[in-house]
């Protein structure tokens, strides 16, 4: 009789718990929290050669940071760099190639030794190929899994560990769309994509319960942005599920990392798109995969795999 009466104790506590973050998220959708100062900082971003790691490295240059840049695009890397400076940045860039888990632990020594401990991470680098499973090479596979997926867990287990020690950083991990709905010629790309999804959550859940409350993880998880990864591809209803634009997909990025938020869908519309697919069957699911024309999304893709382009790139 006690224990039925603990455990319905330990009920209701657990339900004004629930009940109380519901709350809170509420609130803070209204009046989002304070962002916090990220002066001093030392940030990384992998695939900062263009798109948007070029962006979010400027964006926290201007906000004061110490940015750490790589890629594999060192023409690149050189031209980002000049923008930080132009807008009175420091930066540091190392030609890094994150399919190679050798390189990046040789690399991240070096990062430490000649910067110092990196307080927030961003994993940003990432590879689209556009092609049906069966007409996939084995390589492209596993490169895919390499750069969207295992270079994004190689980094956190190099810098994590001082955020743990010191009870201070931040990791954000580049997510997609296609990480909570698949999209046919993605069979890899998505399937690398719900890898990174299950990462971060469940590093969040590690580091929560492991009693760190000044280290936080952030998963972004955008639709198609207007860049090259996915030049020419288009989606039905635009107004519905639009391109993104690079620019106000940045600042919403960085309003998420700054504020701390554990996830963040761009546009909004991919929460929606989220929670139907997992209340509906499957085939109501398609139906609306078909509404959408999201089945031929990739008819039209113009994009090819060149990693010095493409590791600069995500989404």
């Amino acid at each position: 009789m006690d224990k039925m009466f603990s455990i319905f104790l330990e009920f209701l506590l657990t339900l004004k718990n629930i009940t109380f973050a519901f709350l809170v998220s509420w609130i803070q959708f209204f009046i989002p929290p304070s962002r916090k100062c990220v002066q001093g900082e030392i940030v990384l971003v992998t695939g900062s050669a263009a798109g948007i790691g070029q962006r979010l490295a400027v964006e926290f240059a201007k906000m004061g940071a110490i940015t750490v840049l790589w890629d594999i695009n060192k023409g690149g890397l050189d031209k980002t760099k000049e923008l930080i400076e132009e807008v009175g940045g420091k930066c540091f860039t190392y030609a890094c190639d994150v399919r190679n888990h050798g390189q990046v632990k040789s690399v991240a020594g070096r990062v430490r030794t000649e910067v110092g401990d990196v307080t927030i991470l961003v994993n940003n680098a990432g590879v689209v190929t556009g092609k049906k499973l069966l007409e996939l090479q084995d390589e492209e596979i596993e490169d895919t899994f390499s750069v969207n997926l295992f270079a994004h867990i190689w980094t956190t287990k190099e810098f994590l560990p001082s955020m743990l020690e010191n009870n201070h950083g931040h990791i954000v991990n580049m997510g997609s769309s296609c990480g909570h709905i698949g999209i046919s010629h993605l069979v890899d790309y998505s399937a690398s994509k719900f890898g990174v999804t299950g990462f971060t959550q469940t590093l969040n859940y590690e580091i929560y319960f492991s009693g760190h409350d000044g280290v936080h993880t952030t998963l972004v998880s955008p639709s198609y942005i207007k860049t090259d990864m996915f030049k020419g591809c288009k989606m039905a209803y635009p107004h519905i599920l639009p391109a993104l634009e690079l620019q106000p997909t940045v600042s919403r990025i960085i309003q998420a990392i700054l504020t701390n938020q554990n996830e963040v869908c761009i546009p909004r519309m991919v929460y929606v798109m989220a929670a139907l697919k997992t209340m509906l069957p499957v085939s109501a699911m398609q139906e609306i995969i078909k509404f959408f024309r999201a089945d031929k999304f990739m008819d039209t893709f113009q994009g090819g795999k060149s990693y010095g382009d493409t590791l600069s790139t995500e989404e």
